[in-house]
């Protein structure tokens, strides 16, 4: 039997915590340990065999671990992390903040291929499945529109870029898409949509004793790739009741591509998710691909990849003989 592939997990919130519950789910994969910024012993794995190590024990390690998988956020962890951890490991993450994408991937790139390592960036459902789709869609409708719509649900990344202000104890946001805008879209007529038509977005925010809520409210509606192209509404509640009523992390959505292959037959493809939880599919996506990183760098690819240069068997352990046989 082929020896397992060994998965580090750096970050222990909702996404490394998911995480840690996939990859048991791989017979082909193992834990070597967690590894956080904070004191080891006050992380409580779900598994109590799952190791707790800080961060300042991670180099000392590269040789236990065959891919890394980055769990922090996309507004200050993961720009920060991943270029400096990729010249020395295989990583995968989840960076989703879309516009940057192109500069995370060249930060990433150039230590990557220095150090002869390979790097899965921007991972997940959106972008990442979500992303192959529209491709996808494109390829096979060239005469046609594509549109993403995402929710109705709970946004980690948009989450935690509130909670980064100054002054917010505690928030959790929804981005909740527009029923007329979809049912436009679903008829076919390829409507022209702007972002405010396709998509609004709910905060639920608790603030620090002192702190002036429109200060936040404004620094919230204001913040680039994140509110400022969206109707944006912020309330503001306790404690308490942001544990009783938005503990769960609901989310999904869908890719649609309308077009006509004639001018008669207009053609729509859909691609959709309904996650109950958002972290934990997250996680599950993330798994799959430290499963192709560890692939592709026995291939000799090194350097920045995103979910566009990975083939679908390399995510699967079954073999190409068997994915022939089973799937095809």
């Amino acid at each position: 039997m082929a020896e397992k592939i060994r998965i580090g997990i750096v970050g222990y919130g909702n996404l490394g915590r998911g995480v840690e519950l996939a990859v048991p789910k791989n017979p082909d994969m193992t834990i070597v340990g967690i590894y956080t910024r904070r004191p080891p012993e006050r992380i409580a794995p779900f598994y109590a065999t799952t190791a707790v190590h800080g961060m300042t024990e991670l180099a000392a390690h590269q040789d236990r671990i065959d891919v890394l998988i980055l769990c922090g956020g996309s507004k200050e962890d993961l720009p920060r992390q991943v270029p400096e951890l990729a010249a020395s490991f295989n990583t995968v993450d989840s960076f989703d903040t879309h516009a940057r994408i192109p500069e995370y991937f060249a930060a990433v790139d150039a230590p990557a291929r220095a150090g002869q390592r390979t790097a899965l960036i921007s991972a997940g459902w959106d972008p990442g499945m979500f992303s192959i789709n529209r491709v996808l869609g494109e390829a096979l409708l060239p005469d046609g529109a594509t549109y993403t719509f995402w929710g109705d649900g709970l946004s980690q990344g948009h989450s935690e870029a509130i909670r980064r202000l100054p002054g917010v104890a505690g928030a959790v946001q929804y981005t909740r898409p527009i029923n007329e805008a979809v049912d436009r879209v679903r008829s076919g007529s390829r409507p022209a949509l702007a972002t405010r038509e396709r998509h609004r977005r709910e905060c639920f925010v608790v603030l620090e004793e002192g702190t002036d809520p429109e200060r936040v409210r404004d620094a919230i509606i204001t913040m680039p790739h994140y509110f400022d192209e969206y109707d944006t509404t912020v309330h503001f509640i306790t404690a308490e009741e942001l544990e009783r009523d938005h503990s769960q992390m609901v989310h999904g959505g869908f890719v649609i591509r309308s077009g006509n292959t004639s001018p008669e037959n207009p053609q729509v493809i859909e691609y959709s998710l309904k996650l109950q939880s958002n972290p934990e599919f997250t996680a599950s996506v993330l798994v799959a691909y430290a499963r192709a990183v560890h692939r592709l760098h026995a291939m000799g690819s090194y350097g920045a990849h995103t979910v566009f240069d990975v083939a679908p068997g390399l995510l699967s352990p079954m073999s190409a003989n068997e994915l022939r046989a089973e799937f095809l």
